[in-house]
């Protein structure tokens, strides 16, 4: 061999793995599809339209094109893998976002860069639960932290690559879904397949920071705002709080009512199976039951709309052991508008992968507009008897009525427990539920007492982490 040609062999050999190791990794922007996670009503449509605004500008001012989507404009839950497959078959990547995450492009392409757009990869920023939680249906009980889900808020991405699989696996035996009720852990659940598919891959750069906060420069991902202020908070006198009771309650879950969130109510009732003068509660004419109180909240409904009670614009439907900020709420409604048909809270969802529907979870607040429970009512919308769930058959009838279901990730159905103590870290949350091994009132004073929306809240939450 020529020994004066190894030094241009080699030089050859380097170019040509770096020809293969960049074709492999570097992705083009226009490879990366945006699914905003948008919802129907007109404030998150125009929350979503402006994060898709700022993705394209910075996608001009990079020379690039970038294919973004909202998630409310098309027919489209995350079983449908075929739909997102068609809209991204060219590219490399789907990327998730919702309205209030924000984007730093550049960043992002370096981040996807590091990434073998050929294998199957499933990108976010992990949570995991500290322990058991009923939310998750007590999944991986003997170790919780074992299994990482990602915080949507965030951001998470999908190769196309998996996206096939999946795709592939959906066609095949077509998902059977019972009930939705934390979509990200249930995704993570899906795409891991008992160890058959990946597991949620950390990624830094995915951050749930303020996007004004010093840590946020290093971050592909941040969030804009941690609870959405609009205008002038509604005023407390245009709520109506409905508190749904029974005897057997009255004298432990009551009191920490008015202990903690009542006191800021301007209208308040208290609705029970026994009229007690003392609290004051209202006899609906409705038996107790155990579950569902179907019966007792279409009572409140019609009572909301009756002469009875002043009339206000904003309806308030809370269990007895559900905790609630109602200066944080009065905050949030700014940003809604109550001439629409505005049904607030957390979002679950029964049978979605076969047509089913979203319903607002009872526990942690049914927040309506006047409008939507006219409609409502107006429907013939009824309860097939008395312990059906209530939530449910609402979410039944607002289907049927073709009225979205509005989710805000502020309202729990569960204790603080339940939840990551990350994704808890990013938010002012508005509403807790159960007073089950808790001190409610010091859940309250923790959690919930501090009425301002400012970072104080979040910057303590944080610090305790």
């Amino acid at each position: 061999m020529n020994r004066s040609r190894e030094p241009w062999l080699a030089e050859s050999l380097v170019h040509e793995l770096e020809y293969v190791f960049f074709s492999v990794f570097v992705v083009d922007l226009r490879e990366v599809v945006f699914v905003i996670q948008s919802q129907r009503n007109s404030f998150h449509v125009q929350q979503a339209e402006n994060l898709r605004k700022d993705l394209l500008l910075q996608a001009q001012a990079l020379q690039e094109v970038s294919n973004i989507y909202l998630f409310h404009t098309f027919i489209f839950v995350f079983h449908d893998l075929l739909t997102l497959y068609l809209f991204g078959k060219n590219s490399s990547w789907i990327m998730f976002l919702e309205e209030d995450t924000r984007v730093k492009l550049h960043k992002l392409h370096e981040v996807l860069k590091k990434f073998d757009r050929r294998k199957e990869w499933f990108l976010g920023k992990p949570l995991h639960d500290e322990e058991s939680t009923i939310i998750h249906h007590y999944a991986f009980s003997e170790n919780p932290a074992a299994f990482e889900y990602p915080d949507f808020s965030a951001g998470w991405a999908l190769s196309i690559s998996l996206v096939n699989s999946l795709t592939s696996k959906i066609e095949e035996e077509p998902l059977k879904s019972d009930f939705t009720i934390d979509l990200k852990h249930e995704v993570a659940l899906y795409i891991w397949e008992d160890g058959k598919g990946p597991r949620l891959t950390g990624v830094p750069e995915l951050c749930t920071f303020p996007e004004h906060k010093p840590r946020a420069q290093y971050c592909a991902t941040t969030v804009s705002s941690h609870s959405p202020v609009c205008g002038q908070p509604v005023k407390s006198d245009n709520i109506f709080v409905a508190v749904k009771t029974c005897k057997k309650f009255h004298s432990d879950r009551v009191p920490v009512v008015k202990k903690t969130w009542a006191k800021r109510a301007s209208l308040l009732e208290y609705y029970s199976d026994y009229a007690d003068p003392s609290i004051p509660t209202i006899d609906l004419g409705v038996p107790n039951t155990e579950r569902g109180h179907c019966g007792k909240t279409f009572a409140i409904l019609r009572r909301f709309l009756s002469s009875h009670v002043l009339k206000t614009d904003w309806l308030l439907i809370v269990d007895d052991d559900t905790l609630i900020s109602l200066p944080r709420l009065q905050a949030l409604l700014s940003c809604y508008d109550s001439s629409e048909l505005v049904c607030l809270g957390e979002r679950y969802g029964y049978g979605l992968g076969q047509g089913g529907y979203s319903y607002i979870t009872g526990g942690g607040g049914m927040v309506f507009s006047r409008e939507a429970v006219v409609q409502l009512l107006a429907s013939g919308c009824k309860c097939y008897s008395n312990d059906a769930p209530d939530d449910m058959v609402l979410g039944m009838c607002l289907n049927a009525l073709r009225v979205p279901v509005t989710h805000s990730p502020l309202f729990h159905q569960a204790r603080p427990e339940d939840y990551a103590k990350e994704f808890l870290a990013h938010q002012t949350p508005i509403s807790f539920h159960k007073h089950w091994n808790i001190d409610p009132v010091a859940v309250f004073n923790k959690w919930l007492l501090n009425d301002k929306h400012t970072e104080g809240l979040q910057k303590s939450t944080k610090e305790e982490l």
